[in-house]
């Protein structure tokens, strides 16, 4: 008996699913990274990274082996990172929807390993061994989920032989996210927490997103949560009118100054309120943009925000010693200021 066109596709898809985990190979003893491609043929000298936050990951353990940006970053951004990376050329994105760099221009950047941090899932996985088998390049997908920051930072730090550099960067990832994991256990209600994207404030993550994991990491409910799972999307303002949220984030100063001027968001309780923040977002964001180890300064800083009785920081201290630990940069008074203007809500 021929079978249904739709469960023959349905059939097809379940056995890729299966077939899924064993896409790749662990690095030695590796948990969160899988390899694509042929082994490393020696030391890592050259990365080429695939996306955001694969370039904060490899600009904060080796910023000399990163051949160049896959987004644009402004003069703003630039002046909190190294002298030598801020003329490093733009290649752009190599997966993803918006992936713009050819087989070509992969290739002729002779790079030792593709670098990709993020969401690990069957487009990233096909992709990892797709790019692989056309160039030969070894290619390293790492799970770049928040929680796992330490353990992030020690793998690619094994991977490009920054191990000792990796250590102390793990550090600091380990006491901001059992900190976090502390007040997360608590039991009670959690605030409710929307994260506003773009200067219209209307664009943020579902449920389970990358770029909100943060709030709650942090011990908060995601509003928009309620709207189901995935990545992002847009919302409406009738449905934050009906989900008030305790708090809004963003780090659209643009938007920061739109909502707490424009009758229609001073609806919300929490613009009333001032309980809006504008979160620094350079050079990287505190929250998001990208959803790399660049959150873990503003995981420590939502963690106070939202959880009573967490140890106060002196934030100028905190965020001077963390720029200069991750980006090997010491901010100057002025751009501490800059930076922290916003955090006093609006």
């Amino acid at each position: 008996m021929p079978q249904n066109p739709h469960r023959r596709a349905f059939l097809r898809t379940v056995a890729s699913l299966a077939f899924l985990p064993l896409l790749g190979r662990a690095q030695g003893g590796a948990r969160l990274t899988r390899l694509f491609g042929p082994p490393l043929r020696g030391p890592v000298r050259r990365v080429f990274v695939a996306g955001p936050p694969a370039a904060v990951m490899a600009y904060v353990l080796a910023p000399e082996k990163l051949l160049g940006w896959p987004t644009r970053l402004g003069q703003e951004a630039l002046a909190y990172l190294l002298p030598e990376v801020r003329g490093l050329p733009v290649y752009g994105r190599l997966v993803g929807s918006s992936a713009t760099v050819s087989v070509e221009t992969l290739l002729a950047q002779k790079p030792d390993l593709i670098l990709d941090v993020g969401t690990v899932d069957a487009t990233y996985l096909s992709a990892a061994e797709r790019i692989s088998s056309q160039t030969g390049i070894p290619y390293a997908l790492v799970d770049g989920r928040l929680t796992e920051s330490a353990e992030q930072l020690l793998e690619v730090g094994q991977l490009l032989g920054v191990e000792d550099r990796a250590r102390r960067l793990a550090a600091y990832a380990r006491v901001a996210l059992a900190e976090a994991a502390r007040y997360r256990a608590r039991s009670g209600p959690k605030p409710k927490v929307y994260l506003a994207r773009t200067a219209s404030g209307l664009e943020t993550g579902l449920g389970g997103s990358i770029n909100v994991e943060v709030i709650e990491v942090a011990g908060g409910v995601n509003v928009t949560a309620a709207a189901g799972r995935g990545g992002l999307t847009r919302v409406s303002f009738e449905q934050l009118l009906a989900w008030q949220p305790d708090l809004i984030l963003t780090q659209d100063a643009s938007f920061f100054q739109l909502a707490r001027q424009d009758p229609l968001w001073r609806r919300l309780k929490a613009v009333q309120t001032g309980q809006l923040y504008l979160v620094p977002s350079l050079p990287f964001g505190w929250l998001d943009g990208p959803p790399g180890v660049n959150r873990l300064l503003g995981l420590r800083w939502l963690v106070r925000r939202l959880n009573a009785g967490v140890e106060p920081l002196d934030w100028r201290v905190e965020t001077w010693l963390f720029y200069r630990l991750f980006y090997g940069l010491e901010p100057s008074a002025q751009q501490l200021e800059a930076l922290l203007a916003g955090l006093q809500g609006g």
